[in-house]
Order: structure tokens, then C-alpha cells, then sequence
């Protein structure tokens, strides 16, 4: 319950989470004019290894926030990306037009906070959890505390017609409307690690489809490389040394353990909420599906998410009649279209996802000349630009 005695908060539309998705949305909306606050139960920005890839559909997301330009400058361009096996190239596929780019996601959401900082100096709350959301009457009640929580504090409220839930895999909001969370094929386990580039590659992604499972290699801005591993299962413990052993072991090729940041283990795994909003409550990038984090295909789609859900948005909060109903038809709902739409986009994208992470799992023998072979294929015109196309998230 919150206090009863304070008046609740209002504002146009509170957001729940402020990372890269609920950053970008943030800024959407308050380009548009309207009150938006942000919810965010971290004191202080993360800096963990998370994310790089910007492909272009995001980047033109980043570029309506108002921040493009400066993702530009302080990326680096991905123009290509090689397939090779034993040491053969299978394939290239060259991304024309706009690249696909490499920041890592903690500085792309620091220029996202400061985008923000200058629409609307006091929307992002740093320190607040959130523990309830309700609607009721129109009105969407958001039932939040400080960190730590002052004991025997009620929660406080804040009221809005909207409220997103961008607010991760463990979304609050999402268990809030009851929504499901389904699994979907695709599980992997990976590990990966920041070094310092020795490839000669770098505007060149590298994904070695090896015999022991997929090796992957990403540009990042500084003349450093992002590598990524497969491995069997998440290992207790891991060191810069191991990471560069399991490359050595699969490549031929040695990377620099010294400058090597300390390796994460991560699982890509597929999920997704069985309804992406509710009334005025709607869900954004990972509070709504989990996709692969493999070259950034989730956040990219949460960006993807923010722009469809920031015109549902503002045609809820304008109230104004569509041009269906100027025509005498029944208005459809903006935020039932938008939870249509991207659930569909979703579940496209996970398909693609689980694909990508079944051509680099272990393969030896008969198996292995076929996926070859199938590689091989996919790199000859025609199918090479709709295999550009999907890689490069265009149509999501």
C-alpha cells in the first residue's frame, strides 16, 4: 500500500528502467512535449560487458533520440563479416549502405542519459524501486521506495495514463499485468572478454564456425576487439588465460591475456511475454522478450519496440480521432497494435537467433560438411542480401 496521506505524483508517462531501451524512449516522449519520468533502481550507471552491436534499424532509432551523430563519432564501423572453418573462408557478407557498429552499451547509454538530461533535466530518478503498478479508472498508480528502503517507510506513488515496463528480464511490470514468460527455442552458453586487436581486421566481423563450437570476433572503438566463445556449460570460474587457451585451441591464433578485461559468462536464451500491454500498461526490449545478446540483436529490437511504442503513446495521449474514424469506423487500439506488431517482430527475431546459434554449436563429421556446405550457399547471390538483410535486423 502507499501513503495515504501524501498526494501521488502525476505526470504524462512514467517509465520503468533506464537502460539502453528505456533511455531511448525516455527521449522520445519528451521530445514530443510530454512529463516523463524515469524509474531506475541502480544509484550509479552499470559498466559490466554487455552489448555492442548498433545495427542500422537501431541506429535510425538512435538518430530520432537526437543522439546518432554522437553514436557515430564514438563507434567504430562494422563494413563486413567473414564466416571461416579450419582456417577456410566460407563466406563474406558485406553490409553496404550504413554499417553495422560497434559501442559498447554503457557509453551508448551515457550519451542516451545526457540526450535526456538536456530535454527534461529531472526525469531520470536514480534509486527508486519500484513495487507495484495498477491501473484503475484511466489512471495507472506506480507504487515505488528509495534503496535502501527506510524502514518502516510506505511506499510512495506516483500516477500516469501510461506506464512502460522497460525494466528487464525480472520486469516488476510484467508480473504486475500477469503477463506469461515462455521459453522459445535457442539456449547457448557463451563467454566473453574485451582485448586488444591483433586481427588486421578492424572494420571485419569473424565468426569461426569450428569443430568445438563457435568463436566470434567484434571491432570495438580503441583499437580493441570483442571476442566471444561457445562453451558446454558455464564454467565456475574463469580467467583471461582460459578465454585466450579456448581460442588458441580452436583457431591457431593467439589473443593477448594481459590486456584482456576479466571474461563473463552469459546464457542466450529465448523468452517472451505472452502480451505486450494491457490497458495503458505496456512492455519494452527485454521486460517483453529475451533474445540472444549475441551482436546486440536485443537491444536493437528494444529500440525497435521504443519507436513503435512511443507513436502508440502519443496517439493515446492525444486522444484524437484516427482517419478510420473519421470515416465512420471503429478506431483500432494503439497499444493493442503495438503489442501485436512487435510480438511478431519478436518471435522473428528469435527465430533468426536460434538459427544463428545452431550453425555455430559443435559439429564434426557429416554435420559438419553440411553446415559448410549450407554456409557456402547462403553466401551467393540472391540469398546473400536477404542473408545481409536479416543479419543487419532490416524488417524487424
Amino acid at each position: 500500500m502507499t501513503d495515504a496521506s501524501a498526494s501521488p505524483e502525476r505526470h504524462d508517462v512514467v517509465i520503468v528502467g533506464a537502460g539502453a531501451v528505456g533511455l531511448l524512449l525516455a527521449c522520445l516522449v519528451a521530445q514530443r512535449g510530454y512529463d516523463v519520468v524515469v524509474l531506475e533502481r541502480r544509484a550509479t550507471a552499470g559498466h559490466r560487458t554487455r552489448a555492442i552491436g548498433i545495427h542500422p534499424p537501431g541506429l535510425a532509432a538512435l538518430d530520432a533520440a537526437g543522439v546518432g551523430e554522437a553514436v557515430r563519432d564514438a563507434s567504430v564501423p562494422i563494413r563486413a563479416g567473414a564466416v571461416t572453418c579450419d582456417g577456410r573462408v566460407l563466406g563474406r557478407l558485406d553490409f553496404r549502405g550504413e554499417p553495422v557498429r560497434a559501442l559498447p552499451q554503457h557509453e551508448t547509454e551515457a550519451l542516451l542519459e545526457a540526450r535526456l538530461a538536456a530535454l527534461a533535466p529531472e526525469a531520470l530518478r536514480r534509486g527508486v524501486e519500484v513495487v507495484g503498478v495498477r491501473e484503475h479508472d484511466g489512471v495507472v498508480e506506480v507504487a515505488m521506495r528509495a534503496v535502501p528502503d527506510v524502514a518502516g517507510a510506505p511506499p510512495r506513488a506516483v500516477h500516469a495514463p501510461v506506464v512502460v515496463g522497460a525494466d528487464g528480464v525480472r520486469s516488476t511490470v510484467r508480473d504486475a499485468i500477469g503477463a506469461g514468460w515462455h521459453a522459445e527455442r535457442g539456449r547457448a552458453e557463451y563467454v566473453m572478454a574485451d582485448t586488444a586487436d591483433a586481427t588486421g581486421s578492424p572494420d571485419l566481423a569473424l565468426l569461426h564456425f569450428e569443430r568445438a563450437g563457435v568463436v566470434e570476433s567484434f571491432p570495438l572503438p580503441d583499437g580493441r576487439r570483442r571476442w566471444v566463445a561457445l562453451v558446454r556449460k558455464p564454467p565456475a570460474a574463469f580467467d583471461p588465460a582460459a578465454l585466450a587457451t579456448i581460442v588458441r585451441a580452436r583457431l591457431g591464433t593467439s589473443v593477448d591475456p594481459v590486456s584482456m578485461t576479466e571474461p563473463t559468462a552469459f546464457t542466450a536464451r529465448q523468452r517472451i511475454a505472452d502480451r505486450f500491454a494491457a490497458g495503458r500498461i505496456a512492455l519494452v526490449g527485454d521486460a517483453a522478450h529475451e533474445v540472444s545478446p549475441i551482436g546486440g540483436q536485443g537491444m536493437n529490437l528494444g529500440w525497435l519496440d521504443a519507436l513503435h511504442l512511443d507513436r502508440a503513446i502519443a496517439a493515446a495521449l492525444r486522444g484524437s480521432a484516427s482517419s478510420s474514424e473519421r470515416a465512420g469506423h471503429e478506431a483500432s487500439d494503439p497499444f493493442v497494435d503495438y503489442a501485436r506488431a512487435r510480438r511478431r517482430a519478436a518471435l522473428r527475431a528469435m527465430r533468426q537467433a536460434a538459427f544463428n546459434m545452431a550453425m555455430g554449436a559443435p559439429a564434426a563429421g557429416a554435420r559438419l560438411r553440411a553446415r559448410n556446405a549450407l554456409v557456402r550457399l547462403l553466401a551467393v547471390p540472391p540469398v546473400r542480401g536477404q542473408l545481409e538483410r536479416a543479419f543487419t535486423m532490416r524488417g524487424l
